[in-house]
């Protein structure tokens, strides 16, 4: 892998895996501004900031973020959330999140943010929605006047430790045609099983409306059987501890020899996509059980057994990366080839919650560019 932080490519490819066409499904709003922009939205609210300059908030957010506690690492969010309280600011950091994308070889995104955590100055959750849409739509014609294309979709996310499940999935399924294109719920997972929302779930079953839901991130198989069975979840949202219904039964020099429980025998079998995040499993102790290494982390044993495993980067701020990097770590780490990439591409864009016809467009779109390459 090159390291230049402006270029990835392969080792014998020469294309820069940025210019690759790519589907991002788990991108969160609050977790993707860029530092410049949060510095000046705070001193417009005179919020303080742990930095003064946009290096050194960026070098701040990963140093928080590297704790090894989901818990820890959600703190980050109060500053983000912070300036995120206004329609003009709302609509200014969802403009910039689709170019961010765009420029990042995204070509189909899937932005998921808590509307109920940005009504502090008197928005509405309809006007939230509202003013994301507007921004959102602002960067697609950003991003068409530069000759590119990109669509977006809402996933509006209930957060698990509140009590605003169906509410919030009354708002989703409200503006299912204004933008929106799925459910999600977020949020401290141990503890607050996706049970709690069932009601939510009910309603959002009744009205064939598609969810995806945090599970197996900072809790186990009790709650990605919840995520299942109660909210008939399409994806699971990180669901590397799928792994831990796994049993190695031996390994030789060339082979491991695995079965599978029932839990992911299912998730397996029905292709429900696991929306993995590399660089963030590694720095909520998601993968904790495996090693603190990325090549400890489970990915390529699910993707080597079959499972629908994507690549995502959960907050790129946080993390501080992008698609293109997590690719690359990816590959840097198991040897992946642009056939995987494709691969991992592929299987998002079959998890899109797009109709049937779209997602086969994408993947068009994505064997196109994959092929130039």
């Amino acid at each position: 892998m090159n390291t230049n932080p402006t270029e990835y490519r392969l080792e014998g490819v020469g294309t820069d895996l940025r210019s690759l066409p790519k589907v991002s499904l788990h991108d969160h709003l609050d977790g993707g501004l860029r530092p410049q922009t949060l510095l000046e939205l705070a001193d417009e609210i005179s919020l303080e900031l742990p930095a003064g300059d946009a290096e050194g908030l960026a070098e701040w957010f990963g140093t928080q973020s590297n704790s090894g506690s989901l818990v820890e690492y959600l703190k980050t969010f109060d500053l983000t959330t912070s300036v995120m309280q206004t329609r003009a600011g709302l609509q200014r950091i969802a403009r910039e999140f689709v170019q961010d994308l765009a420029a990042d070889g995204v070509i189909y995104g899937e932005i998921r943010w808590a509307p109920e955590q940005h009504l502090t100055r008197g928005l509405s959750l309809d006007e939230a929605v509202e003013a994301v849409q507007a921004g959102i739509e602002e960067g697609i014609d950003d991003v068409a006047h530069q000759g590119h294309a990109i669509r977006v979709g809402q996933l509006v996310t209930a957060m698990r430790h509140a009590d605003r499940g169906l509410e919030i999935a009354e708002l989703a399924v409200r503006h299912r045609d204004r933008g929106v294109v799925g459910f999600d719920i977020a949020g401290p997972e141990a503890g607050f099983l996706p049970s709690r929302h069932r009601t939510a779930f009910d309603y959002l079953a009744s009205q064939f409306f598609p969810v995806t839901a945090h599970a197996g991130e900072a809790d186990g198989l009790d709650s990605i059987r919840s995520a299942i069975f109660d909210g008939r979840a399409l994806r699971l949202g990180h669901g590397v501890r799928i792994a831990e219904d796994l049993v190695i039964e031996r390994q030789d020099d060339d082979n491991t020899y695995v079965s599978l429980g029932p839990v992911a025998q299912w998730v397996r079998d029905r292709e429900i996509a696991l929306e993995t995040s590399p660089s963030s499993n590694l720095q909520t102790g998601a993968i904790a059980a495996w090693g603190d290494e990325l090549v400890d982390h489970p990915f390529d044993l699910l993707y080597q057994l079959g499972f629908r495993v994507t690549v995502n980067t959960d907050n790129r701020l946080q993390s501080g990366t992008s698609l293109t990097r997590e690719l690359a770590l990816l590959s840097d780490a198991f040897g992946y080839d642009l056939d995987d990439l494709e691969g991992f591409q592929l299987n998002a864009a079959a998890s899109a919650f797009l109709p049937l016809d779209d997602r086969e467009e994408l993947a068009e779109l994505i064997q196109d560019g994959f092929d130039e390459a």
